[in-house]
């Protein structure tokens, strides 16, 4: 067996566009965890919205969140280690996006805020409610997030987006240059914003690590900006058919689009 751990993004990548887990690759993972194999989701999302995924594939591990920011034991019902925003770089990022068009979401300790009802609050609050209860993520509105920001302990990162890429992108350069936070693309219209030094792949790295084992035991895979560090630090960096062209050029091997079982296919070929 050439492979140890199989590192999950999920949005673009295990996950299809209707936000399911393919049955060729429930199927794959399966096996591959029968036969010793150690799958981990590793993701932009919040801990509270992996839920129906993690439950789907019937996890041990704990979960990489928020782009590296933090480790999620889901057994325990506890943050393992972390790295959050300090309260002066969330002010700081208030600040900036106070007034702007920007669409912006806050996530802090067991919930993902939003001050605004935009038409992707509206898909994600839809999808939430198509979830049975105990598996519906946290998502509160709140009229300013400077008055609530000190109720929590942690803020793991700003969810950023836009349909105006170049307005995107001009907020993005100045967070970078003026805030000092590092900013990821996690898909199309959306960049995360959190604490410098997080990353997918040196959280993974961390975890592999403390289980005896290191990064070439690992197959990675990964669609956007936020999975670079880890696919190019794995043992083997599978970059989905849909990912961006800059992504697939950085992996070492390309698969199949996120519809199809192409994950399901690398496995077999490479893990089992």
């Amino acid at each position: 067996m050439s492979y140890r751990v199989i590192a999950l993004d999920l949005d673009g990548t295990l996950l299809d566009h209707q936000k399911k887990i393919l049955p060729e690759s429930l199927a794959v993972l399966n096996e591959a965890r029968r036969q010793g194999v150690k799958v981990i989701i590793v993701t932009g999302r919040h801990h509270v919205a992996i839920h129906p995924f993690y439950q789907a594939l019937d996890l041990d591990t704990p979960a990489i969140c928020c782009n590296g920011t933090y480790l999620y034991d889901y057994l325990g019902k506890k943050v393992l280690k972390s790295n959050p925003m300090t309260l002066d770089s969330v002010t700081s990022m208030i600040d900036k996006l106070r007034g702007s068009d920007i669409q912006h979401l806050m996530y802090v300790d067991n919930a993902m805020l939003y001050n605004a009802q935009t038409e992707s609050i509206k898909r994600t609050l839809n999808w939430s409610e198509s979830l049975p209860v105990a598996q519906r993520p946290t998502i509160e509105f709140v009229e300013d997030y400077s008055h609530v920001m000190h109720d929590y302990d942690s803020i793991w990162k700003f969810a950023v987006s836009s349909p105006d890429l170049d307005q995107l992108n001009q907020v993005i350069h100045e967070i970078e240059t003026d805030l000092d936070l590092d900013c990821e693309w996690s898909w199309v219209d959306q960049v995360d914003v959190g604490r410098k030094g997080n990353s997918k792949g040196q959280r993974l790295k961390e975890w592999v690590e403390s289980q005896g084992m290191t990064m070439k035991d690992v197959v990675a895979f990964g669609d956007n900006f936020n999975d670079l560090s880890m696919l190019t630090t794995a043992g083997l960096g599978v970059a989905m058919g849909n990912a961006v062209d800059e992504i697939k050029q950085q992996a070492a091997l390309v698969t199949r689009i996120n519809t199809e079982p192409g994950i399901a296919e690398v496995i077999r070929k490479y893990v089992l």
